[in-house]
């Protein structure tokens, strides 16, 4: 298969709901900072010509000596902006021209499966966007209008699913629908928002628990536990 796949990394927050100190992307996990971990699957995987990590602007000329040690053709620093769309806009200028199928990642999930990059991947040669997703096993609640300490309704899980990364897209689709959400003033939490908002397709690939986002301190002490099991 060609090598047509470049990956974003998104790493451009400070993350201070994991606690004060350096940017939760620099942390250790099991002796290795997460976004490390983040882009390991990615940099690793033979389709993959450009990995895109895309840090706080500060960081793009004075990136800690971990990331200044790896970085070249391969993998490349982008300056992130104050939203996420703006941040993936600016990995994807950063992106060579042949990498046709872009996967989208955050930086704080340290465990992606190379089986879930494959399906994501499979999906977008085929011209749609595709994302990795849980499918939701515990009864939802939704909490009334005016008072979110009360219930006010049930929803039926059977076809709800949470968003996870990595996700992918046909290069110019993803670049069309970051356009018109620019022109809309649309931000989102995810980029399949984005391709939705313009009617597009997206597919969902069934990922693990594992593929955990780290934002709070718990989260951190979780994937720690996940990183004992998994060295």
């Amino acid at each position: 298969m060609p090598r047509d796949v470049g990956a974003i990394v998104v790493a451009a927050g400070r993350g201070s709901r994991v606690g004060s100190g350096i940017p939760k992307q620099y942390r250790p996990l099991a002796g290795t900072p997460i976004v490390l971990h983040a882009l390991r699957a990615f940099a690793a995987h033979p389709d993959v010509a450009q990995v895109v990590l895309v840090v706080p602007a500060s960081d793009v000329d004075n990136p800690p000596s971990f990331l200044a040690d790896i970085l070249g053709e391969g993998l490349v620093l982008a300056a992130g902006g104050a939203e996420r769309r703006d941040s993936v806009t600016a990995g994807l200028a950063a992106l060579r021209a042949e990498c046709t199928v872009v996967l989208v990642h955050d930086g704080a999930r340290p465990f992606v499966d190379r089986a879930v990059i494959d399906g994501v991947i499979e999906y977008v040669r085929a011209g749609e966007s595709a994302i990795a997703a849980v499918p939701l096993n515990d009864t939802v609640k939704e909490s009334a209008e005016h008072d979110r300490t009360r219930v006010g309704r049930t929803l039926p899980r059977e076809r709800l699913w949470r968003a996870q990364t990595p996700q992918g897209f046909p290069r110019a689709l993803l670049a069309a629908a970051h356009a018109h959400a620019a022109a809309a003033g649309l931000h989102a939490t995810d980029d399949a928002v984005l391709i939705e908002a313009c009617g597009g397709t997206v597919r969902l690939v069934p990922d693990s628990v594992t593929n955990l986002k780290i934002t709070t301190s718990h989260d951190l002490e979780l994937a720690e536990c996940l990183a004992g099991r998994r060295s």
